[in-house]
């Protein structure tokens, strides 16, 4: 702590050692910080609250209200700073006077347009602030502009909306009765154009009849109706099997000579290939029963003499398997047809598909110049009629009220800059520039203010120190120089002062 202690008094006692050297840097700093302040025009602002009251015009459509309230608003911002009513601020003011080209007109309803600001507030409130800071106008010019500026687009918000509002009305309604003619004439021509693109190319446009859409069917037909060919090729070879194991002929029963055990044993392997054909399967009793009986006709049958055989009759199983075989074929035949006349079909289709990206991006082109010229017209329409209900409530009702509550205010100080402030930080940053100068001199001058620090730096021992004596001559010299010191420094402060006053009296002299 006392180490720190230490550092702190070396550091002031070297500053004091250079405090001519502060206190001319401080007094440059101040005279060129004071200087820039008093370049810095003043701002003067003028403030005024109005009343615009907005009824409602469609009633019955409370759903609205907000919408209709939150337009008017917005209208009423973009009325009083737009570039029409500027331009007449300009030159109902002051501002217009030394305007004599187009380019500076521009220049200068940019500028204001920057100084103005129209702010919404609660129950249908609007501020309007207007901000002068011209520096070849004097304060009391700058205030008063402020105040014309305000004046002036109160003014003419009320001509304008009040006054001028039913002709604007009328003016609105010509207008776009002229445009909705318009685009209804073209709205005719573009969908007279769509009737006939679609007439001339029936088949080949996208959605529903499409070339790819009938295309994508086709191949998804064309896979069904393999599977179902494969499926009854299948049930062909099926049918074929069992046919080619069935006897076309049957010894027939209980006739003499017919053959005996071997014409039962066909008989009866004839019905089991029926009862298969008719799908039935090994586990039905009947084929159970069928295939125990067949098994006892093949003993008997082993026992008898070969050779033998008798009359032979038309076996019903062999020709029950023939009509389900021609079912069968004819089944796969038609399918066969089926899938050639879907493969040709799809050739063509490809074909013509090759034309049918050219024809959907010129119908989509044709649909969308269609599409914005109905949106057009719609939205045409709509504005066309609210503005004729708008112009019919405002000319039978007062639908808009206009008052101002808090008139334009006449501005005696500036909103900006706070010199006083800036005054008062300028001579902080001059003394304070004047002490680090001084500070940053000692540091780089090589010289030692304590013998400990000597004793440090070096790392040598030092045996003693010589205290500085003065004569009376000296002492009467500094005590001479101190007071000019304390002079310059009071001045300092002085001017300062003098600035502070004449600031206040520059505000109080504003009318």
């Amino acid at each position: 702590m006392n180490g720190l202690y230490d550092e702190f008094r070396i550091a002031v006692h070297s500053v004091w050692q250079r405090r001519w050297l502060a206190l001319a840097v401080a007094w440059v700093l101040c005279v060129l910080g004071w200087l820039a302040v008093a370049m810095i025009p003043n701002s003067y602002q003028s403030r005024a609250r109005v009343l615009v009251q907005m009824k409602s015009i469609l009633p019955d459509q409370s759903q609205n209200d907000a919408l209709e309230r939150q337009r008017q608003i917005d209208q009423v911002e973009q009325t009083l700073t737009s570039a029409v009513n500027l331009e007449k601020v300009i030159r109902a003011t002051d501002l217009g006077q030394n305007i004599s080209s187009s380019r500076q007109m521009e220049g200068m309803v940019g500028s204001l347009r920057g100084k103005i600001q129209v702010v919404s507030e609660e129950d249908s409130f609007f501020e309007i602030t207007a901000t002068s800071s011209d520096s070849s106008r004097s304060d009391g010019e700058n205030a008063k502009l402020a105040h014309d500026i305000v004046q002036k687009l109160i003014d003419i918000f009320i001509e304008e909306n009040l006054a001028g509002g039913r002709g604007e009305t009328r003016k609105s309604l010509q207008f776009y009765d002229d445009q909705l003619a318009l685009r209804q004439k073209e709205l005719e021509q573009a969908e007279a154009r769509r009737v006939a693109f679609e007439t001339e190319n029936l088949g080949l446009l996208p959605g529903v009849g499409s070339v790819s859409q009938r295309l994508e069917n086709a191949r998804s037909e064309l896979k069904e109706i393999d599977i179902q060919l494969s499926s009854a090729q299948s049930a062909l070879a099926a049918i074929n099997a069992q046919l080619g194991g069935t006897p076309a002929t049957i010894a027939a029963p209980g006739v003499p000579g017919s053959g005996g055990t071997r014409g039962l044993l066909a008989q009866a392997q004839s019905q089991l290939t029926a009862l298969r054909s008719r799908g039935l399967t090994d586990s039905h009793p009947d084929i159970v029963a069928l295939k125990r009986r067949i098994s006892d006709l093949e003993t008997r049958a082993a026992s008898e003499p070969a050779g033998s055989s008798g009359v032979q009759t038309p076996n019903p199983a062999y020709s029950s398997l023939q009509s389900i075989q021609a079912e069968r074929q004819a089944n796969v035949q038609a399918l066969t047809a089926r899938k050639r006349s879907l493969e040709a079909d799809l050739t063509a289709m490809r074909s013509k598909q090759a034309s049918e990206p050219g024809v959907a991006a010129e119908q989509a082109r044709i649909n969308r110049d269609y599409e914005v010229l109905k949106a057009q017209y719609d939205r045409l329409l709509e504005e066309r009629e609210e503005l004729r209900l708008r112009g019919q409530v405002e000319t039978e009702t007062d639908a808009l009220r206009f008052s101002v509550p808090d008139p334009p205010t006449n501005p005696t100080s500036p909103v900006a800059p706070n010199r006083p402030l800036l005054l008062l930080m300028v001579l902080a940053a001059g003394l304070a520039g004047g002490v680090g100068v001084a500070f940053a001199h000692a540091q780089i001058n090589a010289s030692f203010s304590t013998v400990g620090k000597l004793e440090k730096i070096s790392g040598l021992p030092v045996l003693g120190s010589i205290s500085q004596t003065l004569t009376n001559k000296q002492r009467v010299l500094r005590k001479r120089k101190m007071r000019w010191f304390y002079g310059a420094t009071a001045g300092l402060g002085m001017i300062f002062g003098v600035l502070l006053i004449v600031e206040f009296i520059q505000r109080g002299s504003v009318v």
